[in-house]
């Protein structure tokens, strides 16, 4: 780390296109080298069915908690770059919420909220997709949701609308 402050963030991973496990653990590598950064905790790999568009193959996703000093306007452009660097297709040809080779989203930045143009944290869909947060519990149990409240209280509340449908790997 150098002089910036470094803060804690929580990066989900998800892919449901080719190898989707080597290409996890290969996005685990790129983002434990990111400048000014150190990955702290991975997630287990965890099953789940699409959302969004469901005639598509389930998603393996996970989290990882980094310790960062790059803003997140920074971060995210590297989560960008990864992906490319996998082949994801982010073209305005590319279906939203279809099939990808590597997903990668910023869901907490410690404890900011941010608006911006293309950065939106926390995720703005954390607090009701329980494949993002049984594994964002997983690295970072006592996480909160800024505006939301605890990550825990936010999945248990989805456990009681219906079941979820999260499958962890090994």
């Amino acid at each position: 780390m150098t002089a910036r402050a470094a803060g804690a963030a929580v990066v989900g991973l998800g892919s449901n296109l080719g190898d989707r496990v080597a290409q996890l653990h290969e996005a685990f590598a790129a983002l434990d080298a990111l400048p000014h950064t150190r990955v702290r905790r991975t997630s287990r790999l965890y099953r789940s069915p699409a959302w969004g568009v469901a005639d598509q193959p389930d998603f393996l996703n996970a989290a990882v908690l980094l310790e960062t000093a790059l803003p997140p306007r920074e971060l995210l452009d590297e989560l960008l770059a990864i992906e490319r660097e996998a082949g994801r297709d982010r073209s305005a040809e590319a279906v939203r919420w279809g099939p990808r080779v590597l997903d990668l989203d910023i869901l907490l930045y410690g404890d900011r909220r941010i608006d911006e143009p293309g950065l939106r944290v926390p995720h703005p869909h954390l607090h009701e997709r329980a494949f993002a947060l049984v594994p964002l519990l997983e690295v970072w149990p006592e996480a909160t949701i800024p505006g939301r409240g605890r990550a825990r209280e936010a999945l248990d509340a989805l456990g009681a609308m219906a079941p979820i449908e999260v499958e962890a790997l090994g």
